[in-house]
């Protein structure tokens, strides 16, 4: 009696676990019911970085855009990163650079890159920058779902090609990606 509770207690837990892999990989299929996403960025300890970046759902991928003002003029490295953890005053919390396929940094126009390359922002003689793209890889649901995760503003400009990171250095400013309030 005992053997046969065991390997029914057994089955049942197999089971549970199975079922919750299952309702996860659904999850992960399934679009969501909302077009987009914003990221408030505030400056990392000793910067004055900020700005918005919105994420919106298109036909032909993710336009994303940003305003952001307190650069130094010229480029900056622009990337989604792995965790939208901002506790961390230098932004390190973050971690490295989106990358859920496992692919070298390149530029945001490669076929093969972490979904987070973004490119390089650019920033005029008065410190204000804006961004327009139309992102492929990008998405809400599965894979390469950035709700959650953290984006980072570097000092130095992404070279598009040093390992792991594009030699961008420092983070200037962050924010997490969370769902936007399209009544605002």
């Amino acid at each position: 009696m005992r053997k046969l509770l065991f390997t029914l207690l057994g089955g049942f837990f197999l089971f549970s676990a199975c079922q919750q892999d299952v309702e996860e990989e659904v999850m992960m299929h399934i679009e969501p019911s909302f077009d987009q996403a914003i990221a408030v960025m505030t400056p990392t300890e000793g910067n004055e970085v900020e700005g918005v970046v919105t994420f919106t759902k298109t036909a032909d991928g993710m336009l994303v855009e940003a305003e952001i003002s307190g650069l130094t003029p010229g480029d900056h490295g622009f990337h989604v990163h792995q965790f939208g953890d901002i506790r961390k005053s230098d932004g390190t919390s973050a971690g490295g650079h989106f990358n859920p396929e496992e692919h070298e940094h390149a530029g945001p126009e490669d076929d093969m890159r972490h979904v987070g390359d973004l490119g390089n922002i650019t920033a005029d003689e008065n410190g204000n920058a804006t961004y327009k793209r139309v992102d492929p890889n990008l998405n809400f649901y599965g894979e390469s779902n950035i709700l959650g995760r953290g984006v980072i503003i570097h000092a130095g400009e992404d070279d598009l090609t040093s390992q792991p990171t594009g030699a961008a250095g420092a983070r200037e400013a962050m924010g997490v990606i969370g769902v936007a309030n399209n009544e605002l």
